[in-house]
């Protein structure tokens, strides 16, 4: 292990973080708020010193990069950024050391999860920062190759394939440079079109930004405590649920639109198949609103979860096409509780959180790729049990899995599922409730925000005991990474030098 080399480089991620800590200071002078500007130059002084300090002990390093030193790297990148980005809630008295650390990843892994239970009294420019780690985590693997990977040539791209999600990993061209800083003006292009839209809508400019960056990036952080049913339109709304699937995207089909194939969008059956889902999912929600269930005559516990008039057509239309589009991109805004919904509609809520939105997209969850791969897999070996002899490749996008990426696939899956149960057991023994603990998981591991029951849409993670917490942080960081950039760190061996 080249740990000098390492330092360096997790040196510069903290004078990074510094660097776009600049930006809440800059709301901090424009609001007045004397308290939180102070918290914020004391983190960005901290975010140096720490650089510094990591960047001479790497002084002499070699520029020498496998990738065990690559996923050294993303691993520990991603747990010192978030406790970096944590120094502005502890600083300023919002948070204490824990909580914030929660917040600061939660923000950063673009999960949503928050432990402030009144978000107004927040001063603003804090408020910013904590959105601004939204847009940042989303988009991170762009800045960081931006920012890095072209001074690293071919050890960059081993950096690339331990930090980017999914299975999309062709995104890099020999012109690492020049690829990078196409999809970097994408994002930014798409930043500054979601807040125009989200202002003509009705916000001022600190609100569109707050939420632009929460919805592009699929994070979910909002200015107020009631989420986007403060705002109470159906145009936010709408631009929100647009711009959540846009963020749920393959940012390649961007990058091949923007270089002029124009159908990249309309051939790739990956984003065929996300669409596809969403609109059955809406529809049957509706539907389920609307009265389209069963029921028994005991059953009253539930507000809604019984009537069929809590909601006319139009209400069931706009707020289920939300929900299911903020949940399914793994967003988690709210512009009602679902939490008192029908059984049928939060299981269906729940079902699509799991899958998620696109390979190469800011969001999480298992991956449609993956839902497509697994499917066919599971079609070919229920053929197999009548018709022993078929051989058949499996294709997507008219293009053969090879067998080894099957392989990847449900070794993925199964290590997905366990984590799933064995977390949800360790809530458990925390003292969560069945439906909590469940849910709790489902939405940090799949970087989502709300859950159901105690942690569901207006709730918050607050009541949850520190233990429990650090572990959360732990299941969102893990679900962020795809679980391998992190879990390779409890073999010995991978820290054994070579």
């Amino acid at each position: 292990m080249n740990y000098r080399f390492v330092s360096r480089l997790l040196g510069v991620f903290c004078w990074w973080v510094g660097f776009w800590m600049l930006l809440p200071a800059g709301w901090a002078l424009w609001f007045g708020e004397r308290g939180a500007l102070g918290a914020i130059a004391a983190s960005i002084g901290t975010c140096l010193l720490a650089g510094g300090a990591l960047l001479y002990w790497g002084r002499r390093a070699n520029r020498r990069m496998y990738e065990r030193e690559a996923t050294a790297l993303v691993g520990l990148g991603w747990l010192l950024v978030a406790a970096l980005g944590a120094l502005p809630f502890v600083y300023g008295g919002v948070l204490g050391p824990v909580d914030a650390y929660f917040e600061s990843i939660s923000g950063f892994t673009t999960t949503g999860s928050s432990v402030i239970a009144i978000i107004e009294p927040v001063p603003k420019s804090i408020l910013f920062w904590r959105s601004l780690t939204h847009w940042l985590g989303g988009i991170g693997i762009v800045i960081l190759m931006v920012a890095i990977i072209p001074f690293l040539g071919e050890s960059g791209k081993m950096l690339y394939r331990s930090e980017a999600t999914g299975l999309d990993k062709n995104g890099l061209r020999p012109r690492i440079r020049e690829t990078t800083a196409t999809l970097f003006k994408i994002y930014l292009f798409l930043t500054v079109i979601h807040t125009a839209f989200l202002m003509a809508a009705g916000m001022d400019l600190f609100d569109a930004l707050c939420h632009t960056f929460g919805s592009l990036a699929t994070g979910g952080y909002s200015t107020r405590t009631a989420s986007i049913a403060a705002f109470d339109s159906v145009a936010v709304e709408s631009v929100i649920t647009v711009f959540e699937l846009v963020g749920a995207t393959n940012f390649t089909l961007f990058y091949l639109m923007a270089r002029g194939d124009w159908r990249a969008l309309h051939r790739d059956s990956e984003w065929r198949v996300f669409m596809a889902i969403f609109a059955v999912t809406t529809a049957l929600v509706i539907f389920n609103l609307l009265g389209a269930q069963g029921s028994l005559p005991a059953d009253t516990s539930q507000p809604g979860a019984m009537g069929s008039a809590a909601f006319t057509p139009a209400q069931a239309l706009r707020h289920a096409s939300f929900e299911v589009g903020t949940m399914m991109t793994n967003t988690g805004f709210a512009s009602t509780d679902f939490n008192v919904w029908p059984y049928f509609s939060r299981i269906l809520i729940m079902m699509v959180v799991i899958t998620g939105g696109c390979s190469g997209s800011t969001a999480g969850g298992l991956k449609i790729i993956r839902v497509i791969i697994l499917f066919k897999i599971a079609v070919l070996q229920i053929q197999r049990t009548f018709r022993p002899h078929t051989i058949r490749a499996i294709r997507v996008n008219n293009r053969v899995v090879p067998e080894s990426v099957q392989y990847g696939v449900l070794t993925f899956f199964l290590i997905y599922i366990s984590f799933m149960a064995f977390s949800t057991v360790v809530m458990s023994l925390l003292g969560l409730p069945l439906t909590t603990a469940f849910s709790a998981v489902v939405a940090c591991q799949n970087n989502t925000g709300p859950g159901l029951d105690l942690v569901g849409a207006v709730e918050n993670f607050a009541f949850i005991s520190i233990p429990g917490k650090c572990y959360l942080c732990l299941v969102m960081i893990i679900g962020r990474l795809e679980f391998f950039s992190i879990l390779v760190f409890i073999f010995p061996s991978f820290w054994h030098r070579s």
